[in-house]
């Protein structure tokens, strides 16, 4: 029998055998060559070139420089491969093919093949209403807690934790203005969100009932949607996000499988509308994820949003996604939509936190409203694990850069 843990690794680590997450990375000596890497600890374990020495029944998926061919072999493979890695991890002989992570480089994990982002946070959704609709007899919009709403965003504008973001221009109308005017965002903004990788493709027609979630979706990773609310909100009527959100999406370079999530697992709130079948999961196995965030403005925490509240569970809104018959494709990523709860502190954009400007976030460095050039921020999270041990699931990290100049 392999040993539990030759390399020492701190008890409690959240990046211990219970988790496992999956990158992509390059090493100083071989920049050039990209492979998947399995954390573990504040190791990375080459799982390309383990894979191959040991003779594994899936090196044709796992010696690939990005995820896309492991997420297309569908849940059979993704278990095998884990428990292969367990096994492996509890050797000493693995220990050439591990690598500090603090000495290599992360890059995108795999091709985002779609890109659809929703907004199933009530108390975020509601704060919005108030903010935009004060008169309105509702903060919600009318179809909010009937079905997840969501718009399609812009795969190719997904990137790493740790690239810039330049801030985007576009038109923008002030308020009182006749007429808009064009010119760098002046109301950038984050939103702190998780995000569900797609595996296993769906055909042409078929839905995806709530009951196929595990079969389709292989991890989790962090997201920061970043959003020139100036430049939405003169867009948005009456077709919706454009411009405003397509400039940049930042995830995690870590994708944390379902399988470390299963003690994470949590009932959704309680819902005061009734759904119709294709949503409603209350035979289902509870479809919420207790993950806690942290939000960071220049190393500063200014909020720390839980997950666990989410309105709308990702199953929903995979269901909701195909039940038109739009097909899933290895490497779709969709998103939840920001993250807030019910307290100040728990607000996950600065529309919120500052209430429009209103009420700028003070920090150590200054106040802020909205992001400045030269501004970075980070989101981490982490979940309950088996036997009280936290689930790590990274980090979400992206630093500011001015609007190129005008022509």
């Amino acid at each position: 029998m392999p040993q539990q843990d030759p390399f020492d690794l701190p008890a409690g680590d959240p990046f211990g055998l219970h988790n496992l997450p999956y990158g992509v990375f390059s090493t100083v000596d071989e920049p050039g060559r990209r492979r998947i890497g399995v954390r573990y600890g504040d190791r990375v374990l080459d799982l390309s070139t383990a894979a191959n020495a040991l003779g594994s029944a899936h090196t044709d998926v796992l010696a690939k420089p990005t995820l896309g061919p492991l997420l297309a072999a569908g849940r059979p493979v993704w278990e095998a491969v884990r428990a292969s890695v367990v096994t492996w991890l509890g050797y000493p002989a693995i220990e050439p093919f591990l690598h500090p992570v603090s000495g290599v480089r992360m890059h995108l994990p795999f091709e985002v093949a779609d890109y659809v982002d929703f907004y199933a946070s009530e108390h975020h959704a509601s704060n919005v209403g108030r903010i935009f609709r004060p008169e309105a007899p509702s903060p919600l919009t009318p179809n909010w807690k009937h079905l997840p709403i969501g718009y399609h965003g812009r795969a190719g504008s997904v990137v790493v934790s740790g690239t810039p973001v330049t801030r985007p221009s576009g038109q923008r109308r002030s308020p009182g203005a006749a007429a808009p005017e064009f010119g760098p965002s002046r109301k950038l903004d984050i939103e702190a969100e998780v995000g569900f990788v797609v595996g296993t493709p769906s055909t042409l027609g078929a839905p995806v009932p709530l009951s196929a979630f595990r079969d389709h979706v292989f991890g989790v990773c962090l997201v920061n949607d970043w959003s020139a609310r100036d430049i939405q909100s003169w867009e948005t009527v009456p077709l919706g996000p454009f411009l405003g959100k397509s400039f940049a999406t930042s995830i995690s370079a870590w994708i944390t499988p379902l399988e470390a999530l299963e003690a994470a697992r949590t009932a959704p709130p309680e819902r005061d509308h009734p759904l119709l079948p294709y949503l409603d999961d209350s035979e289902a196995e509870p479809g919420g994820l207790d993950i806690r965030l942290t939000v960071a403005l220049n190393g500063h925490p200014v909020s720390e949003p839980p997950f666990a509240g989410m309105y709308w569970t990702a199953a929903q809104q995979l269901a909701h996604m195909t039940v038109n018959g739009a097909p899933l494709r290895t490497g779709d990523l969709f998103a939840s939509g920001t993250v807030s709860g019910p307290r100040l502190e728990q607000r996950g954009c600065l529309l919120e936190m500052t209430w429009d400007g209103r009420d700028p976030v003070e920090l150590p460095s200054g106040s802020r409203t909205f992001l400045e050039d030269g501004d970075e921020v980070t989101i981490t999270a982490w979940a309950p694990g088996p036997g009280g041990v936290r689930t790590g699931l990274g980090e979400v990290t992206g630093r500011i850069l001015p609007a190129p100049p005008a022509d």
